[in-house]
């Protein structure tokens, strides 16, 4: 069927087939998750009483938009949080990190980042560095930081956890890779973290940044002990058509505290009309379920296909999902261009433009960024980025359907590595 609309070289089409083959038992594993987080959203939905009227925003101060309220039911309820604040009026996932971390932590505080140096763009929220200098950062607040770095760069050092967390407020966990080349953590890595955590500080508060995350599995990081969790809407809960947004989720009142960052002390979450969004975000949490799992069958799919052909993929297409983000190292920075590109020409929109890479604010290096998507940076589409430092590694993410998704790997591995095939 492939070879009627693009022209890939029969080996690259061999080995395709034997993928498609060799992936189908993940494949069913990946369905089973997703019907079960399909009939768990439609309860959600139903029990909370969603409604016509639900769907329409108001403009203005947004007083008493029971639209509003009524998302952040569903998604509490979806995510099993006792409270949740959904608005279109985050800017991005690292923006819903800001809001949460300045929620939480006042001078003096200390923030712990138990799973390593956070991802790149909250080093300036943070004040990591010279990064954000001037900017108001954290730091400038008068928030101190500390890390425990990775063992080996993959596994939470459980130990050194447990002897920093006494002197932290705050225990932030980053469940998804970032720019590093280890897996997502699971669930049950999460929670050896949590109690390691809280072994020797009851009272830390675990934020976990679950971008990338949601719905890769039957629950989320508040089951295995998190007190807030943090998102973005263009990515998975937004389905691919949320426009714009983001999520807090977890305790009652943290929740209430993040919203009072969001927008004013003392008036909170009671503020911020939703004009025309609230269709689109409750549209896009309701297929969430369905298009993550074909991000993830993507992702297996990527995975075996790379395995193939020698590339030592992270995670093996074998390998638990815990998000939609496969890695792997080009080598060299025209591999990865040329795999960037690659992936930019399967893209329904912008197919025809050739991403460069460079310097992006909030990062430390050249970056460059593959995305032909409906929604501007939306990495539930089909999408590949990197930075240009070695070992030049890709990340691929995202796919809002698998059939169109294969074909835009395949275009991808066929340009970075023609002379392989």
């Amino acid at each position: 069927m492939l070879e009627q609309f693009y022209d890939f070289s029969s080996r690259l089409l061999e080995l395709d087939k034997q993928a498609m083959e060799l992936c189908k038992p993940e494949f069913e594993k990946v369905e089973a998750i997703r019907d079960y987080n399909q009939v768990k959203m439609l309860k959600a939905f139903t029990e909370n009483h969603v409604a016509a009227n639900h769907l329409v925003g108001t403009t203005g101060y947004g007083y008493d938009d029971a639209g509003r309220d009524k998302l952040d039911q569903v998604f509490a309820q979806v995510v099993g949080a006792e409270d949740a604040l959904c608005r279109s009026h985050f800017l991005s996932g690292t923006h819903a990190l800001t809001v949460a971390l300045f929620g939480l932590l006042r001078a003096g505080d200390t923030l712990l980042a138990a799973t390593g140096r956070p991802y790149d763009t909250l080093e300036g929220v943070i004040g990591i560095g010279d990064a954000g200098k001037g900017c108001g950062t954290l730091a400038e607040y008068g928030v101190k930081y500390d890390e425990v770095p990775l063992l080996g760069g993959c596994e939470p050092d459980y130990e050194n956890i447990a002897k920093k967390a006494p002197g932290a407020k705050v225990c932030h966990i980053q469940r998804s890779r970032g720019y590093s080349s280890r897996p997502a953590f699971s669930l049950e890595t999460i929670e050896k973290v949590i109690k390691a955590a809280r072994s020797t500080n009851p009272d830390i508060i675990v934020m976990v940044d679950n971008c990338y995350g949601e719905f890769t599995q039957t629950r989320e990081p508040i089951a295995a002990g998190a007190d807030l969790i943090v998102g973005s809407f263009i990515k998975n809960p937004g389905g691919g058509i949320a426009p714009t947004g983001g999520y807090v989720a977890g305790r009652a009142d943290l929740v209430e505290l993040c919203g009072h960052r969001l927008t004013c002390p003392g008036t909170g979450r009671e503020l911020g009309s939703t004009l025309d969004s609230l269709r689109q975000m409750y549209l896009g949490l309701y297929y969430a379920p369905g298009v993550t799992a074909e991000a993830v069958k993507t992702s297996i799919y990527a995975s075996c296909l790379l395995e193939l052909m020698g590339k030592n993929p992270i995670p093996r297409y074998t390998d638990p999902r815990n998000d939609i983000v496969t890695s792997f190292d080009c080598g060299n920075p025209e591999a990865l261009i040329d795999f960037c590109q690659g992936i930019q020409a399967g893209s329904p929109v912008d197919s025809f433009v050739a991403p460069e890479p460079y310097a992006m604010a909030g990062y430390n290096d050249e970056v460059i960024m593959a995305a032909g998507a409906f929604t501007s940076g939306s990495s539930i589409e089909l999408s590949c980025d990197g930075p240009l430092r070695e070992p030049f590694t890709a990340y691929l993410q995202g796919g809002l359907n698998f059939a169109a998704s294969r074909a835009g790997v395949l275009l991808a591995i066929q340009r970075a590595f023609k002379n392989e095939l």
